[in-house]
């Protein structure tokens, strides 16, 4: 591809010099006939004489002697996977500019902490299913019970502990004092347009795992959507035989990811963050019934109303066509 002031195309230039070489014009008519200077054609027509190709040289330099080396190239990334630090605390370590380490940052597309998984320090590699239904994630998130009377994160550890002890409960724990127990959080996300489907159970058992799938295909299903494929990670409950059972009742193709490669499924791991912050944790429930309550109100707000980045800024249920609840 020629540059943008360029006088000759590929294809003139192989005229021009054809001119010169083969039929023996003077240069300086050429050059008049095409509207150039005589070192331009001659230039065309000495590459043409040693059989080179008319299109433009690469502009980069046979030799580099201030380029950064290979050994500290490979140490610098080593550095920023290892220890999260920034271009200013490796420069210090390798002895090379900030602007060096950004830039040996930024070819590799670790120039950005997000870029990097926490957990394993590997690169994301980042993708999107074509179309909604192609594959779900499903997961379950357990967080404690909430007593009567509110938790120890909004009222305090003392006042928490009072309330702890003064919820009805049968149950005790390894210490003697009273158990409230968990609440499960099963999710079905789908990995093109993010929209999920979430429910709160008293336990995360095979069963429960295939009878929240059930009702999620069928929600789905509701808005136009037909599940395919669905990815969890190596539970106890996705490892049943139930589950592929139920799958296959289904036509749904399960599958698993890597022992202890959570990115994989990490789609409805970050909801599970966003849902954290924006609903299991937000505002002090003063009882668990107050929160499960709560579910719902911020699930519509967060498929219908809330942006998403990966949706262009848009709601998930954005990425839906023709569902009858769509703006509601």
């Amino acid at each position: 591809m020629p540059h943008a002031n360029a006088a000759l195309t590929p294809r003139h230039r192989l005229k021009v010099a054809r001119l010169v070489v083969d039929e023996g014009w003077p240069i300086s008519e050429v050059a008049a006939r095409f509207q150039v200077a005589w070192p331009t054609v001659k230039r065309w027509a000495d590459r043409y004489r040693a059989g080179e190709t008319m299109q433009d040289r690469s502009s980069r330099p046979r030799n580099s002697p201030g380029r950064t080396s290979q050994k500290v190239t490979k140490r610098c990334l080593s550095l920023r996977v290892r220890l999260r630090e920034g271009p200013i605390q490796l420069a210090a370590r390798l002895g090379i500019a900030p602007s060096t380490v950004h830039r040996i940052l930024t070819s590799a597309g670790l120039n950005r902490l997000s870029y990097v998984d926490r957990a394993t320090g590997e690169p994301i590699r980042r993708y999107e299913r074509p179309y909604p239904g192609s594959l779900v994630h499903v997961d379950v998130k357990k967080i404690g019970n909430i007593p009567d009377g509110g938790g120890w994160r909004y009222v305090g550890r003392q006042q928490g502990e009072k309330n702890r002890a003064a919820t009805p409960d049968k149950a005790r724990n390894r210490y003697g004092g009273p158990k409230l127990g968990y609440a499960f959080v099963h999710t079905v996300i789908d990995d093109h347009s993010r929209v999920a489907y979430t429910e709160v159970r008293d336990d995360e058992t095979a069963m429960t795992a295939v009878d929240v799938l059930q009702r999620a295909v069928a929600w789905f299903a509701s808005r136009g959507v037909t599940i395919e494929r669905v990815l969890s990670d190596n539970g106890g409950a996705y490892r049943s035989g139930l589950w592929s059972d139920t799958c296959e009742a289904l036509r749904i193709v399960p599958k698993r990811t890597r022992p202890y490669r959570p990115q994989t499924n990490g789609k409805v791991e970050r909801f599970h963050r966003t849902m954290a912050d924006g609903w299991a944790y937000a505002r002090c429930y003063l009882s668990e019934q107050e929160r499960r309550d709560a579910l719902s109100g911020w699930l519509h707000h967060y498929n219908q109303h809330r942006p998403h980045t990966a949706c262009g800024n848009r709601p998930p249920m954005s990425r839906l066509i023709n569902v009858p609840d769509q703006y509601s």
